[in-house]
């Protein structure tokens, strides 16, 4: 279990504020596109990653590392080293563990055991389908982030049902807010592809921390869904790029090349909040 100082929602708010920075770094490797140079080593996967978290730690609210990236890969034991550098060198920042699991209480509870005890993660991404008992087991050793409103093209085929007047994901949103934050400590997924959206959550779920994927690869803008979902003082939300940050070279500049991308990025989100 993670044993560093503060409660997931404590550790946010401390890093929203040393770094001045809504940014999350979402760490989803792709062999298919690592760098000149980290090609064919065996832990390719680690390497670069790390170089990333090492260009960016100072910029960023938190790192997500995506489990299904390093699964697919056989790299699991380069994730938990990665999260065990994260934890070791750069304490204060938290890990959100990208894993969107969602099953029954006895399958959850092993779930809940991979994500806090296996690789020491302060939340993990959950699927809110089957309910309450399903997140339970999560809530009693870290926090959950559910999806809600999801940037995908397809989200609209359940998320916008109508449900007793008002979408399905405005339901989810409630749940989340008046149940399960009662439960223990929550977040919600609400896509920066939908900042009209973003906004209607925000004004549902109060000051919950609201993790924004899709800033762009995906096509999202980090400037409107900041506008859209910060909260009144200016923080609230995580707001993760992955892609754009990764990969913004392919050469031996990696490193910094993920660097000022991820600057732009937080600079983008400071101008909005400013504004």
């Amino acid at each position: 279990m993670n044993e560093r100082a503060g409660g997931f929602h404590q550790r946010l708010e401390r890093a929203w504020e040393r770094n001045d920075s809504l940014l999350c770094v979402g760490l989803d490797p792709d062999p298919r596109r690592l760098p000149t140079g980290l090609d064919g080593a065996t832990d390719a996967v680690f390497r670069f990653c790390v170089e990333i978290v090492e260009a960016t730690a100072d910029l960023v609210c938190a790192f997500k590392p995506q489990i299904a990236h390093f699964a697919a890969l056989r790299a699991e034991n380069q994730l938990e080293r990665l999260c065990e550098h994260i934890a070791e060198h750069h304490p204060d920042i938290p890990i959100i563990l990208d894993a969107k699991r969602g099953d029954i209480g006895s399958t959850a509870e092993q779930y809940a055991k991979e994500a806090f005890n296996r690789y020491g993660a302060d939340a993990v991404t959950v699927n809110p389908y089957l309910g309450t008992d399903s997140i339970e087991p999560f809530l009693a050793s870290g926090a959950v982030i559910a999806l809600c409103r999801t940037s995908n093209p397809g989200s609209a085929d359940l998320q916008m049902l109508d449900v007793d007047g008002e979408p399905l994901y405005l339901r989810v949103a409630r749940m989340i807010a008046e149940r399960w934050s009662t439960l223990g400590e929550v977040g919600l997924v609400v896509g920066a592809t939908h900042p009209d959206e973003l906004g209607r959550v925000r004004e549902v779920v109060g000051d919950l921390p609201i993790l924004v994927p899709g800033v762009g690869a995906q096509g999202g803008d980090a400037g409107e869904a900041v506008a859209a979902g910060a909260r009144t003082d200016g923080r609230g939300l995580i707001v993760n790029s992955s892609r754009a940050v990764l990969y913004a070279s392919s050469g031996p500049d990696f490193a910094e090349a993920a660097r000022e991308t991820a600057i732009a990025t937080r600079d983008a989100c400071r101008l909005s909040r400013a504004g």
